[in-house]
């Protein structure tokens, strides 16, 4: 099969809301061996950001659940089901990495198209450290760190603070620090830093990005709205 078959059969995938076959799709171009353009990076992004998606909620849910008493054996369910769930994880998250260190990375040539990849592996690497505990957890925060870094290192040359992958590396990363190095004041100077950045070159702004920077843009004041309203509560709590 052609390459652009390959390419139309995730589109297709991507409408029929058949994200398992949408990454099989893209997983066969990029086996092909060549370096992927913008359009196909977003379709791989998506049907991975998808697949990876429900699995992380239904976490979310199961490990939120409460045991009812609606049978002795529910404990046991839930935890075989989280397990399951967990492994899915792994499984998927090893995948990415794995396709991005492997093929995606060396193969990039582009400043965009390096951050971009840099920074799906600090994603990646973050979902892992979202539910791993220990030594696990500590192994996938750091590689998510190193991937984050390299990422802002080369977008904070290269790319316009306007730039939609370099707003939202500055997002993640920021949500990176909030949630998983427990490092809240860092979160909340590099959101601010990155939408007080993006505010003073809006004038640069071009029309294609338009729509998605400033969307990233409104999700970094969100959080910076959430994150020093949480602040503010803990320290009144600690001076009580």
């Amino acid at each position: 099969m052609s390459r652009e078959y390959y390419v139309c059969e995730a589109r297709t995938a991507e409408q029929a809301e058949r994200f398992d076959e949408m990454v099989q799709a893209m997983k066969n171009v990029v086996h092909l061996g060549v370096e992927l353009t913008v359009e196909e990076r977003n379709l791989l992004s998506v049907a991975y950001k998808n697949v990876i998606g429900s699995r992380r909620s239904s976490w979310r849910i199961i490990s939120n659940m409460k045991d009812e008493g609606d049978h002795p054996d529910k404990p046991e369910i839930m935890e075989k089901l989280r397990k399951k769930i967990e492994d899915e994880l792994v499984e998927i998250c090893k995948e990415v990495t794995e396709i991005l260190d492997k093929e995606l990375i060396p193969k990039a040539t582009t400043s965009e198209s390096k951050v971009f990849y840099y920074k799906m592996k600090g994603d990646y690497y973050r979902y892992l450290a979202e539910f791993q505990e220990n030594e696990e957890r500590s192994h996938s925060a750091e590689k998510s760190a190193e991937a984050y870094e390299e990422a802002s290192a080369i977008a904070t040359v290269d790319l316009n603070p306007t730039h939609p992958i370099r707003l939202g590396l500055a997002l993640n990363q920021s949500v990176f620090f909030y949630e998983i190095s427990k490092s809240p004041e860092k979160a909340c100077q590099l959101a601010k830093t990155a939408f007080d950045n993006a505010i003073a070159e809006l004038d640069t702004l071009s029309e294609e990005s338009y729509k998605d920077s400033t969307l990233i843009m409104q999700l970094l004041r969100d959080n910076l709205t959430i994150w020093m309203n949480d602040s503010s509560e803990i320290e009144d709590k600690a001076d009580d």
